[in-house]
């Protein structure tokens, strides 16, 4: 299966900017004291599930054969 940009781009979007805000919060927000830990763990694993939607390759549509087209023996 071929890697869809526009659906790596509608995953790393939001976990990009919700990891953003979670971290933020737990580093200036005087509020999430008590849940500091939990904001850094959440922001943390949205940020990096949002990056490894680019960085993870997807398949080649050149190794696969089509079905429109037989195969040619020599």
């Amino acid at each position: 299966m071929a890697r869809n940009r526009i659906a790596s781009g509608i995953v790393m979007v939001p976990c990009v900017l919700l990891g953003s805000a979670f971290l933020s919060t737990a580093i200036w927000g005087d509020a999430a004291s008590d849940n500091r830990s939990l904001a850094i763990g959440i922001g943390s694993l949205l940020l990096v599930a949002g990056l490894l939607s680019l960085a993870i390759q997807g398949g080649s549509t050149e190794a696969e054969p089509k079905a429109d087209e037989p195969e040619e023996s020599l």
